[in-house]
């Protein structure tokens, strides 16, 4: 079935391509600016590989959070640790969690300006106008959090015409949701417009814990807050203010010992994250040849992980007595200022500027369990708790340059150096203060080959900071390097039929150096709370890829899309006491993903939407060797919209797939704690119906 579909996109792509003139369209693909980068370029202009969606895909494509959008993007995977996507990994790169230690993401996340990379629960997509994913390393754009690349979600810009939403949502899995948005202006003269939005969801997360005869230990309970205000100070002054409050008060009961949707568990975590975080723009434009804007931003976050960590009950374990427990919380706290300058009108085109972060993580972790075999007689007793503050302090200069050489062919560069000084302590008396500067940018040539059709070719670095290990770590572990990512890409994007078609395909291969690998090992086969993490450098990794997206608006009434995601990462040398990785796949790198859907439109408000997902096995850690399994997802919806109403009945997973996004492999069933996988299950089938009104 995966070949098959795989067959069917590569068709399409070639029919598209060299039958496109037989079509007619009505419609036509309106332009998408990247907001990401420094001059908001179209993404058709922009030379890079990206996938944006709009607010119409978004509500088609999605019921409430980012994970669900992303098996449409291209090369873009999550680990599914906890109960939200929270970490992400483009091309192969990214976290897959983060128990102890210092911050240090290699994807960044920003919603309005607003930095929680590594932090990325908070990602519900009600009254959200755009979200873009840009893959590569962003070195002079975004620095030492985008090695890998960078998801940036844009909330709904206020308009001078008074407006809003109201939506209700009821489901299976007990789900329930209601939101709402308004905005327009505050003044006669439209110099003031305002859009406020509140949401929330609830439903019980599709698990079932007999032993505490309850279902919704694993539950959803998400409230999103958004406010924004642009204000006109000026002919040459506006500002941009945005706040955003979200309570993630999620439960955490995912893993089961048989691998199956069924809890045992006798005390179950939480994944819950509280955010608030503001952030201003200003943009000058007094001068005739430069421009200035500022962004400054801040958040506040307190998070709550904690889990039962032998994932039993007393009936499960007996006669044996096992217990055990993990709470962490974190309260991350970030503030950052960039000031840019950019040229206007010249034939030499420029941005320049500085930027700064301070970043405030606090780590309390509690480790609690015991344990008593009558057999042999044997006891043993858990107390153990780290508190850790971590301060990092990021200052960077950056510059970009773009000149014309030609008519049709540009060339720009860019440049990034940061400079970043940490302070760790912590309750072990372990305490350091590494500083370190870091290198980044990109060279980039691109094309007008004719006026449907773009040409790029760039050559691009992203790095990522050093570090230190916690903890019992191995003889000369316990401090690893900066990591420098090197990108060479090439790609063509092409708009035909009138705008009514595009396609966008690039190309590229990766060079990792001293790739920073985080594994584990547990040390105590009866302790679920004994696993030791550190992160270590590799000598080096390679990734090729491809990636490729189309979309059509064949005429008023269809419009289709494909995406297909092709790589190959793997570690060229790396070998640790506990496992060798040499020449084996990366962690979290699916040999390939794709998607492919298409939307039916009528002209008395009938319309109907189905979109085909997948994926091939991926390594789920780099402590082991266990793989998932290929698996592909089916979602539709179909409903009707007549003036200011949209009704819609919709499925998610609409043939029950079951399959897994996070997997781990070590003892946990006494007396014996053979190795086992246990795997985390993503969502299993969802029927729901939605309302909409626009006012």
């Amino acid at each position: 079935m995966t070949a098959s579909i795989l067959r069917l996109v590569a068709a399409i792509l070639f029919a598209l391509i060299f039958n496109a003139s037989v079509a007619v369209a009505a419609e036509t693909i309106d332009e998408i600016v990247v907001t990401a980068d420094f001059r908001g370029r179209s993404a058709t202009d922009l030379p890079a590989s990206v996938t944006v969606f709009d607010a119409a895909q978004v509500e088609e494509l999605a019921v409430q959070h980012f994970e669900e959008l992303i098996n449409v993007v291209p090369n873009l995977n999550w680990s599914g640790d906890g109960h939200r996507a929270r970490y992400f990994q483009i091309r192969g790169v990214g976290e897959l969690e983060q128990y102890q230690g210092a911050p240090n993401p290699s994807v960044g996340f920003l919603v309005d300006d607003i930095d929680f990379s590594g932090i990325g629960t908070i990602a519900t997509l009600f009254d959200i106008e755009q979200v873009e994913v840009l893959r590569g390393p962003q070195g002079s754009r975004y620095g030492a959090n985008a090695l890998a690349g960078l998801i940036y979600l844009k909330s709904t810009a206020p308009t001078a015409e008074r407006d809003g939403r109201l939506q209700l949502m009821a489901g299976g899995d007990d789900m329930l949701s209601a939101g709402v948005a308004f905005g327009g202006a505050l003044d006669n003269a439209e110099r003031a417009l305002f859009r406020v939005s509140a949401h929330h969801h609830q439903s019980n997360g599709f698990r079932t814990n007999t032993w505490l005869n309850k279902d919704d230990t694993n539950g959803r309970d998400e409230t999103s807050v958004r406010g924004r205000l642009l204000l006109d100070l000026g002919e040459t002054l506006q500002a941009d203010i945005t706040a955003f409050f979200a309570d993630i008060d999620n439960g955490y009961d995912a893993f089961a010992l048989d691998n199956s949707y069924t809890m045992l568990s006798d005390k179950p975590g939480k994944d819950a994250q509280e955010s608030v975080g503001a952030s201003l723009r200003l943009d000058w434009s007094g001068s005739s040849n430069i421009s200035i804007t500022s962004i400054t931003a801040f958040a506040n976050s307190d998070i709550d992980f904690s889990f039962d960590a032998d994932w039993g009950n007393e009936e499960s374990w007996d006669p044996v007595l096992y217990d055990y427990i993990t709470d962490s919380q974190r309260r991350r706290k970030t503030l950052s200022q960039e000031l840019r300058f950019a040229s206007i009108d010249g034939p030499l085109e420029w941005v320049a500027g500085l930027y700064a972060m301070r970043l405030e993580d606090k780590l309390d972790t509690l480790n609690q369990g015991e344990y008593y075999d009558p057999f042999y007689d044997f006891a043993d007793s858990l107390d153990d708790r780290l508190v850790s503050d971590f301060d990092a302090t990021s200052v960077a200069a950056f510059g970009q340059i773009e000149k014309s050489l030609g008519k049709k062919t540009r060339m720009s560069a860019g440049l990034r150096i940061e400079r970043r000084s940490t302070d760790y302590s912590d309750t072990t008396n372990l305490s350091a203060s590494p500083s370190e500067t870091m290198v980044g940018g990109e060279l980039t040539l691109s094309h007008d080959n004719s006026e449907a059709l773009t040409s790029y070719v760039s050559l691009a670095k992203g790095y990522k900071a050093g570090g230190f290990n916690l903890g019992f770590v191995p003889d000369g572990r316990r401090d690893f390097d900066q990591e420098a990512l090197w990108n060479l890409e090439a790609g063509v994007k092409l708009l035909m039929l009138e705008q009514a078609l595009s396609i966008n395909v690039a190309a590229f291969v990766s060079r990792r150096e001293d790739q920073q690998v985080r594994t584990s090992f547990q040390i105590d086969p009866g302790d679920p709370s004994s696993f030791v993490f550190y992160t270590d450098n590799a000598a080096k990794g390679e990734t090729v890829g491809l990636e490729a997206d189309l979309r059509w608006y064949i005429d008023d009434a269809w419009e289709l899309y494909a995406s297909l995601g092709l790589l190959d990462a793997t570690f060229d040398e790396y070998q640790s006491p506990e496992v060798d990785l040499s020449g084996r796949e990366q962690a979290h790198a699916p040999k390939y993903t794709y998607a492919l859907g298409g939307v039916w439109r009528h002209a008395s408000g009938w319309f109907a939407r189905a979109d085909i997902s997948g994926k091939d096995a991926f390594y789920f850690d780099v402590s082991h060797d266990q793989k998932s399994e290929a698996y592909k997802l089916v979602n539709a919806r179909i409903g009707f919209e007549s003036g200011n109403w949209t009704s819609q009945l919709w499925v998610r997973n609409l043939f029950d797939e079951q399959y897994a996004v996070r997997g781990f492999y070590f003892g946990n069933e006494p007396p014996d704690f053979p190795a086992t996988l246990y795997v985390r299950l993503g969502d299993a089938r969802q029927v729901g119906i939605s309302v909409d009104r626009r006012f």
